[in-house]
This record gives C-alpha cells, structure tokens and sequence, in this order.
C-alpha cells in the first residue's frame, strides 16, 4: 500500500471586501464609484478647466498688451504659472471644498468624494487630492506615461476604487444618486387564495421567480408587442415549472401574480419558524417573532382596490372577461366587476387567456387588434 499524501491545507479565505463604516461605527450602505464613471466625470472637468483657461488667457492678455514692452519673459513665465496652478489647482480644490466633494463632472455623473469614514471632506482633504493628482496622475507633471498607468492600475486593483489621490488624502467617490426602486407589485388576487394553497412550487427556482417579479414591477416600461411576448413566455415557463395548472379564465399577470405572491408567502413562513427556533435556543438573538397566521394571511384587498402609483396601474373592468367562483363573497372589498385590468393597462385594455399556454392570436396579446372605436364603445 501506497502511502497517500497529506490533504491540502486551506490557504488564508480571501479577504473581504471593506465596508464603510460611519465614526459612530455604523455601516453605511454606498455604491462606490468605478473608472468608468470618473474617468467620464473628468472628461467633464477637463473641458470646464480648458474653459476656464481661455478666460484667464483672454483676461491676461488684455492686460499685459498694454505693459508688454515693458515686461520681460520671467513676468509672463509666472503669469503663466499663476494661471496653470489656478485651473489645475484651484478649480478642483475650491469646487470640492464649497459643493462638499463634487466638482462640475462630478455633479453631473451623481459622484461625490467623502471621507473613509463616510462624511464630508475639507478644504486639507481636497487640496491633498488635487496636488496629488497634478504630480502624478493628469496632467501628471513627474514621468507623465508611468504615473498615468500606475494611477489606473491602483484604482482598478483597488476593493474602493480608490486613485493615488484618494489613498494619499484618506477619501472615497461614491454614487449620491441610488437605483430605481422596484415598481408596484399586484399582490395575491383573493380569488385564487385557494388554488395558490396547493401548488408545488418545488420546480420554480429562484432566477425565474426574479424575471416574474421585473415583469410585474416595470412590466409598464415596456411597449408593445415585446410585452405580450415576454409575458406569455414567463407564463409558460411558470406553469411548466408549477402544478397544478391556474383555474381557465385567469388573466395572465395575475396567475404571475398569485405564484409570486404564494410563494414569498411560504418564504415568509419559513423565515417565521426559523426565527422562532433560534429564539427558543438564545432569546436575546432575535426579536419576537411574528405571528404566523398574519404572516400566512393573504395580501390586503387594498392592493387591488386602491389607487395605484401613477403611470403603472389601471382601473375599471374589462370586456369579454370571466371572474372564477367562489372569491367575491368572502371579501365585501373585492370588486363586483370582472377581473381588473393589468397593472400596466387603461381602462378599455382587454387581458388575454394565457392559460391555454396558446401563442397570443395578434402582435399585441394585452390588447385585442380592434379597432379604438369599439373598445371605447365596449
């Protein structure tokens, strides 16, 4: 018997990537910015700087012609200088002091320059940041062609994103501007509360449940027939993933609804006992945890009743539509009418039957190809 070698020892885990933590020691959420949007940002200010630096040429100018035989080459040399320091200097530092961290580029990109730990910078902060970036990284006056490439290289190798100047001056760009927040999402439709109960969700994994939830969220920003043909296939691809297949005469979105709404439903469960678990072992670890039967309740009528943001819901009933039995008795807030209309839709809008997993019978499958006089008269 050969004698087999040792197993490889775990080398050192990665270290994680730094977190901006307040001098309160609280963590602050930022998005920090790339080379991608400050190099656009300095691209910016290099055309505010060449105009800044035309008025000053144009200004001295109009002033020494008249003293010119009487001045010699070091007068116009330091005028020179004075000038070149004024707009590679001063109009970075002065911007960054009075905006707190924001020049002209900067403003425009939604960047801001902060402290490590999070809050605003100072006039020692942004003068550090600017003499650093003059000697060696733009213009870069000591060995411009290395500076430049060992400037690019710290910031790409950098977990922050940080350039020479921000080491030297302990500062950070981030993005003041956040992402748009998910759109309104329908809730669970009280009339299918009790199919939603018996559906084996095992096959929806968690990337498609993600695709339903950008469908329904900012299925408004999408035009027409690119929204009809992304909605019948997510619909496919659910009920191919689900059973049992939604009740005939469903709307689509709203069988897309009703899974999505079922299914953070059971999450929200799971997450119920699991707190409820841990709190038992260390009380002092968790808060209370919630009630299961409100945490297993359906979603509030008031999601479908209400007034919805603007721009993304519609009201009123729809023609040619049919209601399934049994869920308007049981909730006085439910509508009378029909099914209502799409998130996305007006009020003359007529839901397609993606159920039957049948390709839409026109180019657009949320809105029927007839014409405007008869939806408006139907």
């Amino acid at each position: 018997m050969t004698p087999q070698p040792p197993p490889p020892r775990p080398g050192p885990a990665p270290p994680a990537e730094p977190r901006l933590v307040s001098g309160e020691a609280v963590e602050l959420d930022v998005r920090v910015a790339r080379v991608g949007s400050r190099a656009l940002a300095l691209m910016i200010d290099i055309v505010v700087q060449a105009a800044i630096a035309l008025v000053l040429f144009a200004a001295a100018t109009l002033v020494i012609d008249p003293v010119r035989p009487r001045t010699d080459a070091a007068v116009q040399g330091a005028l020179i200088t004075v000038g070149m320091v004024l707009v590679l200097v001063g109009y970075p530092v002065c911007a960054e002091t009075l905006s707190r961290g924001r020049t002209l580029g900067k403003l425009a990109l939604g960047l801001r320059v902060v402290r490590d730990d999070g809050g605003p910078i100072g006039f020692r902060h942004a003068l550090t940041r600017a003499l650093v970036s003059v000697a060696v990284e733009w213009p870069g006056l000591v060995l411009p062609p290395l500076t430049w490439v060992a400037s690019l290289a710290t910031m790409l190798g950098h977990p922050r994103g940080k350039r020479l100047g921000d080491v030297a001056a302990g500062t950070i760009v981030i993005h003041e501007r956040t992402p748009a927040g998910w759109g309104w999402i329908p809730g669970m439709p009280p009339p299918l509360v009790q199919w939603a109960r018996t559906l084996d969700l095992t096959g929806l994994d968690d990337d498609l449940a993600l695709a339903v939830r950008h469908f329904l969220a900012r299925g408004h920003e999408l035009a027409e027939p690119a929204r009809s043909r992304l909605g019948h296939a997510l619909a496919a691809e659910v009920a191919a993933a689900t059973t049992p297949p939604p009740p005939p005469g469903v709307p689509g979105w709203a069988y897309l609804a009703a899974v999505l709404a079922e299914r953070h439903r059971r999450a929200a469960q799971r997450l119920a006992r699991v707190r409820a678990a841990t709190a038992t072992l260390w009380p002092g670890l968790v808060s209370p945890p919630p009630d299961p039967a409100r945490a297993a309740a359906p979603a509030p009528p008031e999601a479908w009743g209400s007034p919805r943001p603007a721009g993304v819901a519609g009201a009123g009933p729809e023609r040619g539509s049919s209601r399934p039995a049994g869920g308007a008795g049981a909730d006085p807030d439910w509508p009378r009418e029909p099914w209502p209309t799409p998130p996305w839709l007006g009020g003359n809008g007529a839901h397609p039957d993606w159920t039957g997993m049948r390709p839409p019978p026109v180019a657009s499958a949320l809105r029927r190809a007839v014409p405007s006089e008869q939806q408006t008269d139907g």
